[in-house]
């Protein structure tokens, strides 16, 4: 008889005054305890994060972690894949991202599937930095604009 798998949840706003509720609801949908479900209100810019710290303590490799979506878990490419790496590979947790269903490391162990998630990262994560990358200039763009027409 296999092991049950223990199920986590991460969940990320990045303000005090932002909401979490949609991703935990998304989380309890598919099973996660609430007792599992760490949940930071902080930047996504980095990983010193409390409770992000101490869900990596407990993941090993009979846990499989859920998140609502990749830019949940952070914003910066590079420290996106170091975490992916050191969840999936140091720990040997399974990582399923809900809204990218391609991206559950539980479908395809072997070498073609571990390829498959590690390219599927790479873009996802550089797509999210480009995006985050993108909205503060346009908010720079804008405050610049503003102060030009005297606002």
């Amino acid at each position: 008889m296999q092991n049950e798998k223990k199920i986590y949840g991460y969940v990320r706003v990045s303000t005090k005054e932002q909401n979490e509720d949609r991703q935990i609801i998304a989380l309890k949908e598919l099973g996660v305890p609430e007792e599992n479900i760490f949940v930071d209100k902080i930047s996504g810019k980095d990983f010193d994060r409390p409770q992000y710290k101490r869900l990596l303590r407990r993941l090993n490799t009979e846990s499989v972690l859920y998140i609502k979506s990749i830019d949940r878990l952070g914003r910066s490419y590079k420290d996106l894949c170091e975490q992916w790496r050191i969840i999936t590979k140091d720990k040997g947790a399974d990582i399923i991202v809900i809204d990218m269903p391609i991206l559950d490391t539980r479908k395809e162990k072997g070498l073609l599937g571990t390829f498959i998630s590690d390219l599927i990262l790479a873009l996802l994560s550089y797509v999210a930095e480009s995006e985050y990358s993108t909205i503060h200039q346009r908010q720079a763009e804008g405050i610049a604009a503003a102060k030009a027409r005297g606002g």
